[in-house]
């Protein structure tokens, strides 16, 4: 139940001084209090306990919405539920986009406990089990190949259950997506078949009988770059269109991957959607002429919920050692390995962090500090000297930009302490 609050700012609102690494935008605050899907986060706070993350559904559908806008209708939009694979929100991302792309066998099960079609999910990631495949031929899902080696055991599952393995072949290209922050093609790579062996796969693919249903290709994630992601785009179209003259049947679904990212840090900005919707418009004309059967896929995680969410610890100490400030919380890299910058980051900066019960505090109010946990390590580091709000003993630190990769890719166990809440609101 929402309490009633009347915005003190505009809503949504952007949250920013001169000396913050990133604006804030889409979460408006009361009274100081910054709000959640239109709840305080002390009143989620005082509910769930801290930390915690909360996801804001209204952002969701809103990033959604914004891409259908973009991106031609003739475009397929699927969730990598990796990006984050809390139930309540894959529930919703179930409903918003067209297909769910899963990485194990675990993912396919809650894919499927959510509400997704079978028939609208692909499972992806190389090191499949022989019980993985069989548990996603029995279930009637697309298998993105990712080796020459689980073509037998698709077939021994295929044979063994009466049912079709439907299989599009993940390519690693001969290229990679410039400016991502993660390559995931080009070069020598574990994802994926290298796209010179492709054409001796695809008959391996007929003789066995699988039924053979498109190409999948993944270049890089995390790119700010439109130009890059256009030209990625069009070089695996182009790969794939080539590599469908060796296809046992028609493609019928051509999964170009995603890299769309999101700003995190100082001086970085936002995607901009129109150079990629008219790249993509071009590949659908095309596509009409040149693979009719086949619909174009994108498959987005981080950009499609990272902004949706934030992490919320609560100050247990505020220490003073030799003139630096320290907030010590009961969260950490524990719950965020990404935010403590260990989780991918060659040099390590912040995430935009606020103190999210002081979000009106004026400069003078502000001082340099840095927000750690409770972990023993030097590494537990969520704010490396920071201008942030004046904090006290139980006031609520904020990091935002956490709607991706946060509780599930975080080391929970890690010396005992409390695992996370996580809230759809």
């Amino acid at each position: 139940m929402n309490t009633p609050v009347t915005p003190a700012s505009g809503s949504p609102a952007s949250f920013a001084l001169a000396s913050d690494p990133l604006p804030v935008a889409g979460f408006a605050c009361a009274q100081g209090v910054l709000l959640v899907g239109g709840r305080p986060i002390t009143e989620l706070a005082e509910q769930f306990g801290t930390p915690f993350y909360a996801y804001d559904s209204a952002l969701l559908d809103a990033r959604v919405a914004q891409l259908r806008a973009a991106l031609p209708p003739g475009v397929g939009l699927h969730y990598a539920m990796k990006a984050n694979p809390m139930p309540a929100l894959l529930r919703r991302m179930v409903g918003l986009v067209d297909g769910i792309d899963v990485a194990s066998g675990g993912e396919l099960q809650r894919a499927l406990s959510a509400g997704a079609r079978p028939q609208d999910i692909s499972f992806a990631g190389p090191g499949k089990r022989a019980e993985e495949l069989q548990q996603a031929v029995a279930a009637g899902v697309l298998v993105n190949v990712e080796s020459p080696r689980e073509l037998p055991l698709l077939a021994a599952a295929q044979d063994e259950l009466a049912r079709p393995a439907r299989v599009a072949l993940r390519v690693n290209p001969d290229f990679e997506l410039k400016g991502s922050g993660m390559r995931m093609g080009g070069g020598a790579k574990p994802f994926g078949i290298d796209a010179e062996a492709v054409p001796a796969v695809l008959r391996e693919v007929g003789r066995l009988g699988l039924r053979f249903e498109g190409f999948h290709l993944y270049a890089g994630s995390q790119n700010l770059r439109a130009a890059s992601i256009c030209e990625a785009q069009r070089l695996s179209y182009e790969l794939a269109l080539r590599l469908a003259d060796h296809a046992p049947a028609p493609v019928r679904v051509l999964n170009l991957g995603g890299g769309f990212g999101v700003p995190y840090f100082s001086g970085e900005q936002p995607l901009d959607l129109a150079p990629i919707g008219q790249n993509l418009q071009a590949l659908l004309e095309r596509a009409a002429q040149e693979m009719p059967h086949a619909q174009l896929v994108l498959e987005l995680g981080r950009y499609l919920v990272a902004e949706a969410g934030v992490y919320v610890a609560r100050v247990l100490d505020r220490k003073l050692s030799r003139g630096q400030v320290f907030l010590v919380t009961d969260g950490g890299l524990h719950h965020h390995l990404a935010a403590s910058g260990n989780f991918g980051q060659v040099v390590r900066r912040n995430y935009p962090v606020r103190i999210g019960t002081r979000m009106q505090a004026t400069a003078d109010e502000h001082e340099l500090a840095s927000v750690v946990g409770p972990l023993c390590t030097p590494l537990d580091l969520l704010a490396d000297r920071m201008q942030l709000a004046r904090a006290q003993e139980g006031d609520l630190v904020v990091v935002f930009q956490s709607g991706a990769y946060g509780a599930s890719a975080s080391p929970q166990d890690f010396l005992g302490h409390p695992r996370v809440a996580e809230v759809l609101v």
